[in-house]
């Protein structure tokens, strides 16, 4: 099924860019913007390496949380900090 889904999609790109099919109006609309990707679908973030003082700035935040400082024990400060408060913010 995977790979019925893989060929339809694969064949759909490559009758739209091929530049007899190109000029009708269903494959345009297959192919979106950057930035209109980007509005429904939020860049990653780089991942960045914490310091020693700011995984101990999050891990006193996520103490103060029962169930925070559960989920900390099991799976980490980041991933903590990250379910019960958002995203780190630095």
């Amino acid at each position: 099924m995977k790979t019925l889904a893989i060929l339809l999609f694969a064949s759909l790109a490559v009758a739209c860019l091929s530049s007899v099919v190109f000029q009708c109006a269903w494959c345009a609309a297959v192919f979106v913007d950057r930035s209109q990707a980007a509005a429904v679908v939020p860049p990653r973030r780089a991942t960045v390496e914490l310091s020693l003082t700011q995984v101990e700035s999050l891990r006193e935040v996520c103490e103060s949380n029962v169930a925070c400082d559960h989920m900390m024990d099991t799976d980490g400060v980041v991933a903590a900090y990250n379910a019960y408060y958002g995203p780190v913010p630095f």
